[in-house]
This record gives C-alpha cells, sequence and structure tokens, in this order.
C-alpha cells in the first residue's frame, strides 16, 4: 500500500479526494494542515496519527512514498519543490503554482529529482469528456475541425472590490488544459473579448486558432447561476459533432438520412444519433466529475505503472496559456 502524506484538509480536499484515496490502495500516513480544527477532524475520520502545522516537518518526518496536496497554488510549488527535493513523487490539485514561472520552477525541480509531478485536471476524467475524446480516438470520427466550450459560475469569487484571480486561477485554468486536449494540439492566434455589466460580473469569449487547422471559441465567465447548466462542449468534424452538457450528457451526431418519405424507415446505429446519459438509480458508486478516475491513475503511476496523467507540463502549458488570456483582458 502507497503511504502518502496529505497537505490541505479543506472542504475539497475532504469532500473530492481523500475518499478517493483508499480505495485505490493509498493509506493517509501524514496530515498536514494549519487549520488545527479542520487538521484534527481529518485526521480523526482517517485514523491518521502523524499530524503536522508545517508541510517541511512532515516531509522530514518521512515514513511516506508521496506527497498530495490541495491548497493554494503558492503552496502548491513551494510544497512540490520540497516535496520533490526529498525525492518523493507529487499529486496537486490544480493550478500548478500562482503563475507560469512558478510551474516552470516545479517542472525543473521534477526533472532534477525523476519524480512525476500530477495535476488535478480531473474535466480530462468527467465521464462525457472521456466517452467524446475515445470517440474521437476510434477513428471514425475523422479530424476535429471546430470546438465550442462554455464553463460557466456565478460570482462566488469575489468580496469587495473584484480581483478576478481567484476566478482565473481555480475556473478558468480548466479549460486551459481541456480544450487544447480535446483539439491535439496547443491554441494558436488568440483573441480575447470581453464584457463586464457589473463588478465582479465578467464574461469572456477566448477565440483560437491552431497550427493544425482546428478553429473554436471558449466562452467563461461568472454572469450564471451555479443553479443553471455550467458547461458544454460542442466538437465539429465532417458531417460528425459531439456534443457534451453538463458532462453527463453524450451525443454524438452523424449524416442520418431523411426518414419522413421511407415506409421502411428505422432507426440506424450506423447513421443516427448516438446518446448516453448516466442511471443515477443505478446502484453503483459512480464519480462523474473525474476525481476518482483521475485519482485511480495517479494511484497506478505510483506504483510504477503508465497513464497518461495530466503532469506538470500539462500544468505549465496551461499556465502560459491563462496568462496569454489574462494579458489580453488586461491590455
Amino acid at each position: 500500500m502507497i503511504r502518502m502524506g496529505w497537505i490541505g484538509c479543506g472542504r475539497h480536499a475532504r469532500q473530492m479526494l481523500l475518499p478517493q484515496l483508499g480505495r485505490n490502495d493509498i493509506r493517509i500516513a501524514s496530515l498536514c494542515d494549519r487549520d488545527g480544527a479542520a487538521l484534527s477532524r481529518t485526521a480523526e475520520e482517517y485514523g491518521v496519527t502523524a499530524s503536522y502545522d508545517d508541510f517541511r516537518e512532515m516531509i522530514a518526518a518521512g515514513g511516506i512514498d508521496a506527497v498530495g496536496m490541495a491548497v493554494g497554488p503558492d503552496l502548491h510549488r513551494a510544497a512540490a519543490i520540497a516535496a520533490l527535493e526529498a525525492g518523493l513523487p507529487v499529486f496537486m490539485e490544480k493550478p500548478p503554482a500562482a503563475d507560469a514561472a512558478g510551474a516552470r520552477e516545479v517542472a525543473e525541480a521534477a526533472r532534477r529529482a525523476g519524480k512525476p509531478v500530477m495535476v488535478g485536471f480531473m474535466k480530462r476524467y468527467s465521464t462525457g469528456n472521456r466517452i467524446a475524446m475515445n470517440t474521437l480516438k476510434g477513428g471514425d470520427f475523422g479530424n476535429v475541425l471546430g470546438i465550442t466550450g462554455a464553463y460557466m459560475t456565478a460570482p462566488t469569487y469575489f468580496e469587495g472590490e473584484p480581483d478576478y484571480t481567484g476566478f482565473y486561477l481555480h475556473h478558468c485554468v480548466h479549460y486551459m488544459d481541456l480544450i487544447p486536449w480535446f483539439a491535439g494540439e496547443d491554441f494558436g492566434d488568440m483573441q480575447i473579448r470581453s464584457a463586464s455589466p457589473a463588478p465582479g460580473k465578467l464574461l469572456l469569449h477566448l477565440n483560437f486558432t491552431t497550427e493544425g487547422g482546428v478553429i473554436g471559441n471558449v466562452v467563461m465567465g461568472t454572469v450564471q447561476s451555479r443553479g443553471t447548466p455550467m458547461e458544454e462542449i460542442r466538437i465539429m468534424g465532417d458531417h460528425a459533432r459531439l456534443h457534451v452538457d453538463n458532462i453527463i450528457d453524450v451525443s454524438l451526431y452523424r449524416d442520418p438520412p431523411f426518414k419522413a418519405d421511407d415506409p421502411e424507415a428505422r432507426l440506424d446505429p450506423a447513421f443516427d444519433t448516438l446518446s448516453w446519459r448516466p442511471n443515477f438509480t443505478a446502484a453503483a458508486n459512480e464519480d462523474h466529475k473525474g476525481y476518482a478516475a483521475l485519482l485511480s491513475d495517479v494511484a497506478a503511476v505510483l506504483r510504477g505503472d503508465t497513464r497518461a496523467v495530466p503532469d506538470i507540463e500539462d500544468g505549465v502549458r496551461a499556465m502560459e496559456r491563462l496568462e496569454r488570456m489574462i494579458a489580453q483582458i488586461d491590455a
């Protein structure tokens, strides 16, 4: 069993990440958080006796095979580098740092240590997105020609004077990873348009092309309630289109024949629309957000297997794209 030292006992870690560790043969051997109440509560919940309020002390104490963390971007950078310097592989939530320069520092530390740093871009693992990517890889869809994505949220990142840093780092960075992943290559030309109807409310349209000719548009903003549909992906090919709505509704449209004048008309799986939606009444412990599948691959890498887990190099690229976007907004 893999012994992990975990940094960060906040709500996100406790609800989304830590529950996935045990099912993947990862034991939480030590915990670290500066919030004493959160640390004690989490240690009691998972039966952890080694608790620290300083990540350096936790790493120096030993008895762990890897370090995991879900804290702030500055601490992600510092703690990841400290773990790597101690010869330990790392899993960290996104973003990997507060800026691209910090992410590159982590990447360089990973290269020096020869240890993996895996980053929590779980959107790649969300059920609908995985189905869509596997469909693209299957060969029948053909080349991707265009992508439209929308990822919205409410203005929950702000108190008092608006500061969009949290929105950029914790929200927008997801699609700085996901959309190029679907396109199969990096953004080339990028144009940003923005609208702000009131302080704290921001709507962005990012238009892009890639070197291979994919064109697209990414819409992100803080002008929608979190109770409304938050995500939609549209991937267009030649007489083929994939729709993914809210990561759980998937439709594949092809080139179906007209049916009104055909007395033998029927549904043809070779041409008509295919769709999928999870059965939420099934007695299955399924995580459609993607955290379970992500941590399963992380555990496999920690055991020495090969998995296509988003790594620190993906984190660097996502942060570089994000900074290109922000620079145009601020220009």
